[in-house]
C-alpha cells in the first residue's frame, strides 16, 4: 500500500468526538449531578479549558448523560444547545440566546398541549407570545443593517429601544414591570406553569463563548444572569475562563468595578474585578485537565486504531481497547494492554510510545493540537508520496516532530542540507545520541576543560571556536580518514556538540543518516517558504556545478572539456567536494554527480585520487544502475580496487553485474 493510498480515512475531523477517548465521562457525569441538584437551582456552571482541550466533546457527553436520566413524563430534562459564536450578527446576543431558549420551550409545550383542551393551550401560547413580543426582532435586524452601512456603532438609546414596552392593552395593570425587567418575572411564570410541571430542568449548554467578540461574550452572560436565571434553569458554559475574563475586562474597565481587599495578609491574592464579575454569574467552574503522559499515549493509540475501523477493526473491538486503556489508567502504563482477540495493536502502540513524551511536553497535553499534528503528518506523507518521495511512516513522523515541535532545530537541519553536511551531521548527532550517557558526559567534560564554548547557535549546535566544525567519520570510513576530499576539514578528535533537544530528537527511531532526505526536506522547506540555495559553493561555481552534474545531453555538450581544463585548482577542488557529497547524499542526483566527477578527473589528473575517494564513499546500498555503468567505465589508477570494494557490499544482481562488467573499448575515461 502506498502512502497516498494509506491516507484514505486517516484524517481526523475537528468536530466533537462521539467516542470518549479521553475518559471525560467522569467529568460529564459530575456536571450532570450539579445540573440536577435542587439545592443549586438555578445554576450556571463553567466548563473551563483552553482551545482544543475537549470542551465540546464533554458538552456532548453531558447532553447524552442528561438525556439518559430524563423521564419524559415525570421529570423531563430539556436540553438546549447554543453556540454564541454562530449567532446571526444581525440580531443581538441577548435576543439570540433568549430566542433559542423560548423556541425550545415552545416546541416542548406545543407538543405537550396538542391533545389537551384548547383553553389551556391558549393560555400558554399567550404567555409565550407576550415574552417574544418584548424583543423587537425587526428593529434588531434594521439596526444591525444601519450600523454596518454607516460603519458606526449603535448608540445606547438605540440598543435599549430594541426592548419593547408592554403592549398598550396591558396598561391597565399598574403593577406590571416594564421592559426586560418584566421579562424575567413572566419567564419564571412560564416555567412554573402547570403545563411545565413535567420538566424537571431546562439545561442550556453554551459552547464556544471564548471564541466570540467582546460584546457577544458580555451580552450572553448578561442574558443568563439578568433574564433567564430563574428556578428550573441550568446553564453549562464551556469556555476558557481566562479568555472570557479578558473580554469582560475590555468591556468593563477595572477602575469601574470594586476589587476585593482582604485584610488578612495571609489570605489568597485578590481576584481581578473581571473574574469577580464572572464568578457572580458562574457559581463554580469545572476545569478540564490537560492530558497526562499516559493519556497522551492512549489518545494517540486510539486515534490510530480508529482509522482501522471498517478495515481490520470493528467498533466493538475499539470499545474493548478503550476499556483496556481506562483499566490501565490506574497503573499508568499500557504495557499489559490486552488487544481484542485476533487483532494486533503493537504497531500503533509502538508509534504512540515513541512520540508520547515529546508530544506531551511540546503540545501541552492538548487533544486538538495532537490531532492536528497527526493530520499534518498524514497530509505531508501523502503529498510526498504523490511527488515520488517514498519514505516510511516512521521517518516522516520523526521529521515532522522536528519541523513542527522544534522549528529552530529544523532550520539547522536545513542549513546542513544547504552546506552539504546533512549526512555527516546526522551521523554525528545520532552517534552522540546513541552513545552511553557516561561516555557522552565524559567527552563533554573533556571538551569543556580544553576550551570554553560559545552559546548555542539556532538549531542547537554549539560552534567550535575555531573555523569549520569537524565532521565525525563513521566506522566504515575509518580506513579512509587520511584521504580527505579537497576542501574538507581534517577530522578532529572533538565532535560537534548538539543541544539537548537535538540529542533527544535523534534518539527517536529510526536513524536517518543513511537515508536520502533531501527531496523531503526540499518539499518541507517549500511549504515554509524557505529557499534552499546551496551555500557550499561560491556563486560563480553554482551554475557550473548544475551543468556538469546534469543528466541532459544538451547541458553536457554545452560544457566543453576546454572550459573544464581552464578551471583553477581551487575551483576544481570545491566542485569535486560538492559533487562527492551530492553523489553520496542525494540518491536521485547520484548518476549526474558521479558523471561530473568523472569529467573533472579527466580534465584534471591531479584530482584523480580525490575522485577515487569520492567513489569509495558512495553507499553501496544506494548505488543506482546508471551509476554502476559509469563507474565500470572509469579508467583511473586504483579504480579497480574501488569497484571491488563496492562489489563486495552488493548482493548478486543487475547492479553488481553492471559495476563489475567493463564497457566495450572506447567507453573508458
Amino acid at each position: 500500500m502506498t502512502a497516498a493510498e494509506d491516507l484514505r480515512g486517516r484524517l481526523w475531523s475537528d468536530e466533537p468526538s462521539k467516542v470518549d477517548f479521553l475518559a471525560a465521562r467522569a467529568i460529564a457525569e459530575t456536571v450532570s449531578d450539579a445540573v440536577l441538584d435542587d439545592a443549586l437551582d438555578p445554576l450556571a456552571i463553567g466548563l473551563s479549558g483552553p482551545w482544543g482541550s475537549g470542551k465540546t466533546t464533554v458538552l456532548e457527553l453531558i447532553k447524552d448523560d442528561l438525556d439518559s436520566r430524563s423521564d419524559p413524563e415525570e421529570a423531563k430534562i430539556l436540553t438546549v444547545r447554543t453556540d454564541p459564536w454562530r449567532y446571526d450578527p444581525a440580531v443581538g446576543a441577548k435576543e439570540s440566546l433568549i430566542g433559542e431558549v423560548l423556541e425550545a420551550i415552545s416546541a416542548e409545550l406545543f407538543e405537550r398541549l396538542k391533545d389537551v383542551e384548547e383553553s389551556k393551550g391558549e393560555k400558554v401560547k399567550k404567555l409565550l407570545k407576550k415574552l417574544s413580543d418584548r424583543i423587537d426582532w425587526a428593529k434588531a435586524i434594521k439596526l444591525a443593517a444601519k450600523s454596518s452601512l454607516t460603519l458606526q456603532l449603535p448608540g445606547v438609546s438605540d440598543v435599549l429601544d430594541l426592548i419593547r414596552e408592554p403592549a398598550s392593552d396591558n396598561t391597565d395593570n399598574k403593577d406590571e414591570p416594564r421592559g426586560l425587567a418584566g421579562f424575567k418575572s413572566e419567564f419564571a411564570e412560564l416555567l412554573a406553569d402547570e403545563e411545565m410541571a413535567h420538566v424537571r430542568r431546562v439545561a442550556v449548554l453554551v459552547d464556544d463563548l471564548d471564541r466570540c467578540l467582546v460584546d457577544t461574550v458580555v451580552e450572553t452572560l448578561e442574558a443568563i444572569r439578568l433574564f433567564l436565571s430563574v428556578d428550573g434553569m441550568a446553564f453549562v458554559i464551556a469556555a476558557d475562563e481566562d479568555r472570557v475574563a479578558d473580554a469582560i475586562r475590555t468591556r468593563l474597565p477595572e477602575w469601574s468595578m470594586p476589587a476585593e481587599r482582604p485584610d488578612d495578609e495571609d489570605a489568597l491574592p485578590a481576584e481581578p474585578p473581571s473574574k469577580l464579575y464572572l464568578h457572580k454569574i458562574v457559581q463554580t467552574t469545572v476545569p478540564l485537565p490537560a492530558l497526562g503522559a499516559f493519556d497522551t499515549e492512549s489518545y494517540v493509540l486510539l486515534l490510530q486504531l480508529q482509522n482501522r475501523i471498517d478495515q481490520q477493526l470493528t467498533d466493538e473491538q475499539l470499545q474493548v481497547v478503550i476499556a483496556e486503556c481506562q483499566r490501565l489508567r490506574a497503573v499508568g502504563a499500557l504495557d499489559d494492554l490486552k488487544a481484542p482477540e485476533g487483532f494486533d495493536v503493537q504497531r500503533e502502540l509502538s508509534f504512540a510510545r515513541r512520540l508520547t513524551t515529546i508530544l506531551y511536553e511540546k503540545l501541552r497535553g492538548n487533544p486538538r493540537r495532537i490531532k492536528r499534528f497527526l493530520n499534518d503528518l498524514n497530509i505531508r506523507r501523502s503529498i510526498a508520496a504523490r511527488r515520488g518521495i517514498e519514505l516510511d511512516f516512521d521517518v516522516v513522523a520523526k521529521l515532522m516532530v522536528l519541523e513542527v515541535l522544534l522549528p529552530d532545530q529544523f532550520q539547522s537541519v536545513l542549513s546542513w542540507l544547504r552546506t552539504g553536511e546533512l549526512r555527516d551531521r546526522l551521523q554525528s548527532l545520532e552517534t552522540q545520541a546513541n552513545r552511553p550517557k557516561e561516555e557522552s558526559a565524559a567527552e563533554g567534560q573533556s571538551a569543556a576543560d580544553s576550551e570554553s564554548r560559545p552559546s548555542l547557535e539556532p538549531g542547537g549546535v554549539k560552534p567550535e571556536p575555531t573555523a569549520p566544525e569537524p565532521v565525525d567519520v563513521g566506522e566504515d570510513d575509518a580506513s579512509d580518514a587520511g584521504q580527505q576530499l579537497p576542501g574538507t576539514t581534517p577530522v578532529a578528535s572533538v565532535a560537534p556538540h548538539f543541544a539537548d533537544d537535538m540529542i533527544r530528537w535523534a534518539k527517536l527511531p529510526p536513524d536517518l543518516h543513511d537515508l536520502d532526505l533531501s527531496p523531503y526536506l526540499h518539499l518541507a522547506a517549500s511549504f515554509r517558504g524557505d529557499l534552499l540555495v546551496s551555500a557550499e559553493l561560491p556563486q560563480h561555481l553554482r551554475d557550473l556545478a548544475a551543468q556538469v552534474a546534469s543528466t541532459r545531453t544538451v547541458d553536457r555538450r554545452q560544457l566543453t572539456d576546454e572550459s573544464l581544463r581552464a578551471l583553477t585548482t581551487d575551483d576544481v577542488d570545491q566542485l569535486l567536494r560538492h559533487l562527492g557529497l551530492r553523489a553520496r547524499d542525494r540518491v536521485q542526483e547520484q548518476r549526474g554527480a558521479v558523471a561530473g566527477i568523472v569529467r573533472l578527473a579527466s580534465a584534471h589528473a591531479p584530482v584523480q585520487p580525490a575522485a577515487l575517494d569520492a567513489f569509495r564513499r558512495l553507499p553501496a546500498s544506494d548505488l543506482q544502475p546508471g551509476t554502476a555503468v559509469i563507474l565500470a567505465g572509469v579508467d583511473i589508477p586504483g579504480m579497480k580496487d574501488v569497484i571491488n570494494a563496492l562489489a563486495t557490499q552488493l548482493p548478486d544482481g543487475n547492479i553488481k553485474k553492471a559495476l563489475t562488467t567493463p564497457p566495450p573499448k572506447g567507453g573508458q575515461l
